[in-house]
């Protein structure tokens, strides 16, 4: 009676542990999504500082005199300035077809049922369910005075699936007014 016991709380763990590793399995590829989409705005900002495309004043949310949206945004392709997340952020076409994606917002390609990337069967994915955020924070000295040379930037990559909670990815990163 009692092996029963101790088997069965054993049985439990197991499925439990197969409950958690389904439930990462099924959110893999959107986590993997989000972690990209936020590691893509953090590169186009240093880019953008790193070729003076924007002064360093302009490294900032719009209300703060700068170029960046605040608040959650969707994922629409970046403008003629090469910058995601700006007022001049442009609709996105499909990689495969040219098309517009649905509403604007940016779409993937997937390989279909057939599990090969080019095929007839493949699978246009729309990014609607996602957002980015991007802010910029001053940098603090240990006297309490700002860093003027220094700003915190976060860029938070929201999503959410039907029945799921809402998911979110962070990049924190420190750009400098030096290049």
């Amino acid at each position: 009676m009692i092996a029963i016991v101790v088997m069965a709380i054993g049985m439990l763990a197991l499925i439990a542990s197969f409950a958690t590793a389904i439930t990462a399995t099924a959110s893999a590829q959107e986590d993997l999504i989000a972690r990209h989409k936020a590691i893509d705005a953090m590169e186009a900002i240093y880019t953008a500082r790193d070729s003076q495309q924007l002064a360093f004043a302009q490294i900032n949310n719009v209300a703060n005199g700068g170029v960046f949206l605040s608040g959650p945004q969707p994922l629409k392709c970046s403008g003629t300035d090469g910058l995601l997340g700006t007022v001049n952020d442009a609709n996105c076409t499909s990689p495969d077809t040219g098309t517009l994606c649905p509403g604007g917002i940016e779409c993937l390609v997937l390989p279909g049922p057939d599990g090969v990337l080019g095929t007839a069967d493949d699978v246009t994915q729309s990014l609607s369910n996602f957002t980015r955020t991007i802010t910029f924070n001053p940098v603090l000295l240990p006297s309490g005075a700002t860093n003027s040379n220094l700003i915190a930037v976060t860029i938070a990559v929201s999503y959410q699936k039907p029945g799921w909670p809402l998911r979110t990815y962070t990049v924190n990163g420190l750009i400098s007014s030096y290049h």
